[in-house]
């Protein structure tokens, strides 16, 4: 069984029991429901939860004004869902905080799918780090020019002053500085980021490629480190020299 904790917040109660409904036939035993914000946040600070699926449309307050309370003082991976579909509102869903964004009606099969390679995702990351020969340490300094990828610290500096930078702009950027000069399709750095494949959207990526160059970028609209390739993709090149 999977001791992963998973926080759901929906007012639908048969989306509540639909969705608990599976994960525990996925192997999910720690699960916690809320019907509206309060017994949400509540549960969080209770629990500690390791995943969140937050509906937008509460009663009380919505899942977007809730965004920036949970990351403020968690770091679990928040998937939003919603009717609500158009760009500006997956835009708003990962500015304030989201880490994915699922549209209704969903296959719950989906849901507990993008769970599982979250959390899989995380035990490789873990076991890569703790399987290293002494006194090696694979975590470098990246360093641009105008920024630098600080692995070990953990850190974005740009123009020498850290730099606060959401948890998947932060592996999507980190990702490609492993990878510098390397075009990839929207569809690889989704898979390669967020760990599954084809279950995503164009918009996802593109989105954390917009908070990426607003960081590093000294004109985000003209940007010379992570270039749009038409037709192809992305890729993340040394600026040309000042």
């Amino acid at each position: 069984m999977n001791s992963a904790k998973i926080l759901i917040v929906d007012d639908e109660k048969a989306i509540l029991q639909m969705i608990e409904f599976v994960l525990r036939k996925e192997g999910f035993e720690n699960i916690y429901t809320a019907g509206n914000a309060e017994e949400g946040m509540r549960l969080l600070h209770e629990y500690s939860a390791d995943i969140i699926l937050l509906d937008v449309m509460l009663p009380d307050r919505t899942g977007f004004d809730l965004g920036p309370q949970i990351r403020s003082n968690s770091d679990a991976h928040l998937i939003y869902l919603t009717a609500r579909t158009t760009d500006l509102d997956r835009l708003t869903g990962f500015a304030v905080g989201g880490d994915d964004y699922v549209t209704k009606p969903f296959n719950p099969l989906e849901i507990a799918a993008r769970i599982k390679a979250r959390l899989r995702r995380g035990v490789v990351e873990t076991a890569v780090q703790s399987v290293v020969a002494p006194n090696v340490d694979p975590r470098q300094r990246y360093d641009f020019g105008g920024f630098v990828m600080d692995e070990r610290a953990g850190e974005l500096l740009v123009g020498g002053r850290s730099t606060p930078c959401p948890a998947q702009a932060y592996q999507l950027l980190l990702f490609l500085c492993r990878n510098p000069n390397i075009v990839f399709s929207k569809a690889q750095l989704y898979e390669s980021v967020w760990g599954y494949d084809g279950l995503g959207d164009d918009n996802t990526v593109m989105v954390h490629v917009r908070k990426i160059r607003e960081r590093i970028e000294p004109d985000p609209s003209c940007p010379r480190y992570l270039l749009t390739i038409r037709g192809l993709g992305y890729k993340l090149v040394k600026g040309e020299k000042e």
